[in-house]
């Protein structure tokens, strides 16, 4: 191979006590050269990624300025770690010629996240766990319910959607759907309805769709006054699609039972770093983790072993194909 053929990859946002081995290991077995910092990628940094091909990020945003910046380094693909990709302006990115790719990982992670969840929801685990830390162990207050008498209302059924019901057979629980598509392969399982209906009917209610226009704020205050009383709420997939000021309402108004959020509005600047002794800028999440019946997790469902190495590997192999003129299901078109 002459030294002109070999993509050249850097890498944002490294995290060097999981990521890196993966990176070293994959960047070996495809040919691939490549360097790293530990630092998001900002204007101030850009110059880094000089030389080389493509950059390889997280969840940093990347509007028309920071694009810009990339493109005049010479950067010829954005390579996004992540299933989602809404913090990328993919459309400018193709104006300017450059192509976006984005990961796809194993989705029992997010799955099984997301039914321990419901199953803390539904055994009131946070409350028992704060009494249970400062010597309360009486039983007033900590009675559960029992997850399989519960109806579960899976909005989104794209392959977490669908792993959360595969999984969650086991369990005898009733299962409605709603997705604008539907599966032959959910059918089986659970019955699709209306979203009107999924909320109305549902105990339990789990956001598994992405961010777009369209499902901005779908949980809204008119939604959460449809639902039952006592719902529980969880949400592994995309802040926005939760209004946060209807959800405190909710939960002070008594309406929602319990809320499992792994994401919330306005994460971006604060999951994934250590904010501790400083102001948070987002008192809203201070005001969500303050109550007993609300789990909030900083956006760690994906996280295990497995899912770490295929977003290391697919963000590698989506970009090769890139850059050497393949089209792939990595790549966002």
């Amino acid at each position: 191979q002459n030294r002109s053929s070999i993509m050249k990859l850097f890498v944002y946002s490294m995290r060097e006590y999981d990521e890196l081995a993966f990176f070293e290991k994959f960047c070996g077995e495809y040919g691939v050269e490549f360097g790293y910092t530990t630092q998001t990628p900002c204007l101030e940094n850009v110059e880094l990624a000089k030389g080389y091909d493509v950059v390889d990020i997280i969840t940093t945003i990347m509007d028309k300025p920071m694009i810009d910046a990339f493109h005049a380094a010479g950067i010829r693909c954005i390579s996004s770690r992540t299933i989602g990709y809404d913090h990328i302006d993919t459309e400018y990115a193709h104006t300017l010629g450059m192509g976006v790719t984005h990961v796809t990982y194993n989705p029992a992670s997010v799955a099984d996240y997301t039914i321990m969840l419901m199953l803390m929801g539904c055994r009131k685990a946070k409350h028992i766990m704060e009494r249970a830390a400062i010597q309360d162990y009486t039983l007033k207050g900590k009675i559960g319910r029992e997850f399989s008498d519960c109806t579960v209302g899976v909005i989104g059924t794209g392959r977490i959607g669908k792993t959360v019901i595969d999984h969650l057979g086991g369990f005898g629980c009733k299962m409605l759907a709603y997705d604008i598509y539907e599966q032959e392969a959910v059918r089986e399982k659970a019955e699709y309805v209306s979203l009107d209906r999924l909320i109305r009917e549902s105990d339990i209610i789990t956001l598994h769709a992405p961010a777009t226009d369209d499902n901005y704020h779908m949980i809204d205050t008119q939604a959460i006054q449809k639902m039952k009383d006592g719902v529980i709420i969880i949400n592994c997939a995309r802040g926005a699609l939760i209004d946060t000021d209807a959800l405190i309402e909710g939960i002070e108004n008594g309406k929602v039972g319990f809320a499992g959020l792994d994401v919330v509005e306005h994460e971006s600047g604060l999951y994934y770093f250590n904010r501790m002794g400083e102001p948070l800028g987002n008192p809203k999440l201070a005001i969500l983790r303050s109550y007993s019946n609300v789990v909030v997790t900083p956006h760690t469902a994906f996280y295990t072993d497995e899912a770490v190495s295929n977003m290391a590997e697919n963000s590698i192999i989506g970009a090769m194909k890139f850059i050497s003129g393949e089209h792939s299901s990595f790549e966002v078109r």
